[in-house]
């Protein structure tokens, strides 16, 4: 038996404590009720950019849990941010933090899955440095994070190409 509930939308009113509470439950390491919070302002204010921007962080927060639908609703998040700037580093941001979950991993491919994140966010970062702000050196932080991780974990490695041969049958 499956229950449906109606969720019940919050007030306008009540977005500046519910985003609070977004940043305390971050704090608190319970990113799925940061999303929750996240997911009940933008029900109701589904063009708040600090908000799209806290969901982005809080559904990277919870990627060990599966990041195959946690990175498809980080795009979808990336894809409500207007502001250049913030999409290209928050892209960046999601990508370096799925390598980071990688590197985690002990499985077959994880080394090059790990690699190829680290990589994806140092061109999303250097995309965001292209148009940052006056003063505004995260991105160039962020770049230099992804460099030192790369020269430290000397087992990752991109893919290697190979040429493939298919087998002719006579």
């Amino acid at each position: 038996m499956s229950d449906k509930f109606e969720l019940k939308p919050i007030s306008h009113a009540a977005i500046p404590g519910a985003i609070q509470k977004i940043e305390r439950y971050r704090l608190l390491n319970d990113p799925s009720g940061a999303e929750s919070i996240c997911r009940d302002i933008l029900a109701i204010d589904p063009d708040n950019q600090q908000v799209n921007v806290m969901l982005v962080l809080s559904l990277t927060d919870q990627l060990s849990n599966g990041s195959a639908r946690v990175m498809q609703d980080v795009r979808d998040a990336l894809s409500r941010i207007t502001d250049p700037y913030q999409r290209a580093y928050y892209t960046g941001l999601a990508s370096e933090r799925q390598g980071h979950e990688w590197l985690r991993r002990v499985s077959p491919g994880s080394s090059t899955m790990a690699y190829d994140a680290f990589r994806n966010a140092m061109t999303w970062y250097e995309k965001a440095e292209a148009i940052r702000p006056a003063d505004n050196d995260e991105s160039i932080l962020r770049w230099n994070t992804c460099a030192r991780v790369l020269a430290r974990e000397h087992h990752l490695k991109p893919a290697v190409a190979t040429e493939y041969e298919p087998v002719l049958e006579e």
